[in-house]
């Protein structure tokens, strides 16, 4: 029996198990919510879908994602990096990530903590359609502006939503979606 999603969660293979196993579920963790921050910036002006097939790369090229070894990177790494056709080749974006590698490491009760500090703790209503799911929330425009006061770069408010929406900080599965949980 095929289930129902979300819209978007059909439309690839690659979306299909994003959706049904990782989007909307609680991840906690300095380096995979440091992952989750690094491509979602990535993401900004591309496909989600582009980003996902490049994963295993940015992995890779990323160093696991270890906050500590990224902040360790240099200019023989961004260029590295900008010779690296398995990932995004953006100098802003990668100038970001490691920047924003070395901001996490000034977080005195860690990048997991802090982010989901902005976690909206009352109930709201699910989505009904993908048009009543919004691009940002007074929540995320607050961590936006707290990463920013911190040093951090490359996260706005859409930035800082999506990855709400990603690590189960929001749930926006619409509510005809199996994995739409009872609010």
């Amino acid at each position: 029996m095929d289930r129902i999603r979300c819209a978007w969660g059909d439309s690839a293979p690659e979306y299909v198990a994003y959706h049904d196993e990782e989007w909307g579920t609680p991840l906690h963790g300095d380096d995979v919510l440091f992952e989750r921050l690094c491509l979602e910036a990535f993401q900004s002006g591309l496909s989600w879908i582009t980003i996902l097939r490049k994963r295993p790369a940015f992995r890779a090229a990323f160093a696991g994602f270890s906050i500590d070894a990224v902040a360790e990177f240099g200019p023989d790494d961004e260029a590295r990096l900008l010779a690296d056709a398995g990932i995004v080749r953006n100098r802003a974006k990668i100038a970001a990530a490691i920047a924003n590698a070395r901001a996490a490491q000034r977080v005195p009760e860690g990048l997991s903590a802090l982010l989901w500090s902005f976690a909206p703790t009352a109930p709201r209503p699910r989505p009904a359609t993908l048009a009543d799911v919004p691009a940002t929330s007074p929540e995320s425009t607050a961590m936006a502006r707290e990463l920013k006061r911190r040093g951090f770069v490359f996260v706005g408010p859409t930035t800082a939503y999506a990855l709400m929406q990603a690590t189960g900080m929001v749930d926006d599965h619409v509510a005809s979606c199996f994995r739409a949980t009872v609010v």
